[in-house]
């Protein structure tokens, strides 16, 4: 038995809720019903409702733009013939004249499960302009592809908000879109007139490809369930001047620079232990962006096990451990990044000094994941009036 996402529930047991109303879509190429039907093509199909508008989140809302923080213009959709108003642009957030012709917004992004992952800041910013004009709005929920159990990160200091983390969840927060929009409008203050449709069928445990939806990768780069389950630690790279594997078939698996020998690097790696993970040395060179044409070396993450694998603590012990062996080129990114002119890009991916400050001094494994405890315990409490899932 698969799984029925949100947007399949509202279209067919709940779509009283649209029911009169002009509708705006925020939709990107994931949004998909299980058919592989467009979510906007199945909503310009309603007959007891209008869809006037569509949204694009960062990418676009076809998911056009390849490359990382590449903003999009507002145009005409060339499937449906709709105005597309861009969510990554001038502004983050819908404005008055973007929802001045709807009555109701329905958000229906697959997320990445990660806190930085810009999708869920872009959900918070539409809850907060429909709250202030006035709007409804739904979202209709979606897996968690890395499973709704699993949380690892220290909270997001509130002074290092962006628009890679606004609110104090951790790294890997084990929750999905809708039910981080419920506890953003309860705890964060939204005050959004908002409906949460929920999947049926999911469960907390579940992986994306136990669901039995097909996989169509939310951003260019995440092409594979395989990069989502490494991405929550290896985005940490996009703090770095090491390649994030950006430019290659495997973004966020293959990690390099030009200075690395990948045997020397693996072997240090594979001999910290982690859980549920081999680094392999490989060679490559990125198409585009960090290192572009140039011979990098470094490492593939294998996960042989994800059920014990550690993304968050994989990711901040691979750089930890390039940047010891290399301490004479290994970089931080400099400003800025995201919109973000001041603090180190590393800062704010962290959400905050902490981890940061653990690379820099080289802790332990069990430093890094003891740094963390109090704050997941804590958040387990904190969301648990919110899930929605067994």
């Amino acid at each position: 038995m698969r799984v029925r996402p949100g947007i399949e529930v509202l279209l067919h047991e709940r779509n009283r809720l649209l029911r009169g109303a002009r509708v705006g879509a925020v939709v990107h190429p994931a949004s998909v019903l299980p058919d592989l039907r467009h979510t906007a093509d199945a909503l310009c199909a309603g007959e007891s409702f209008k869809l006037v508008s569509l949204f694009g989140p960062q990418h676009g809302a076809r998911g056009e733009k390849q490359d990382n923080m590449i903003e999009s213009d507002f145009y005409r959709d060339p499937d449906t013939g709709l105005p597309v108003h861009s969510l990554y642009s001038e502004t983050r957030r819908p404005t008055e004249a973007m929802l001045q012709d709807i009555d109701l917004l329905v958000f229906d992004l697959q997320d990445a499960g990660a806190r930085l992952y810009t999708f869920i800041q872009t959900m918070a910013y539409c809850m907060e302009a429909c709250a202030a004009c006035g709007k409804r709005m739904i979202v209709a929920d979606r897996p968690n592809p890395i499973n709704g159990r699993d949380l690892e990160g220290d909270l997001l200091d509130p002074a290092y908000r962006s628009f890679v983390g606004l609110f104090p969840v951790p790294m890997r927060h084990g929750m999905t879109a809708g039910e981080l929009a419920l506890l953003y409008n309860a705890e964060c203050g939204s005050g959004c007139d908002l409906e949460v449709v929920p999947m049926d069928g999911w469960k907390r445990s579940m992986w994306y490809d136990q669901t039995g939806l097909p996989w169509v990768q939310p951003s260019p780069n995440l092409p594979t369930i395989d990069s989502a389950v490494v991405y929550p630690g290896t985005v940490l790279v996009e703090g770095t001047m090491l390649s994030e594997g950006r430019g290659t078939t495997r973004p966020f698996e293959y990690i390099g620079a030009p200075y690395i020998r990948p045997s020397h690097l693996a072997s240090k790696l594979n001999t910290l232990g982690l859980p549920g993970v081999t680094f392999r040395p490989v060679y490559f060179e990125p198409t585009f962006q960090k290192w572009h044409g140039a011979m990098c070396g470094g490492v593939q993450l294998h996960v042989s096990d994800r059920e014990i694998y550690e993304s968050y603590l994989s990711g901040i012990m691979l750089i930890s451990t390039v940047r010891s062996l290399y301490p004479d080129s290994f970089a931080w990114r400099q400003p800025p990044y995201e919109y973000e002119h001041e603090r180190l890009p590393i800062e704010i991916l962290c959400g905050g000094r902490p981890v940061p400050d653990l690379i820099e001094r080289a802790a332990s494994a069990q430093e890094v994941r003891e740094s963390w405890r109090a704050d997941v315990d804590k958040f387990r409490a904190v969301r648990a009036p919110y899930l929605l899932y067994d």
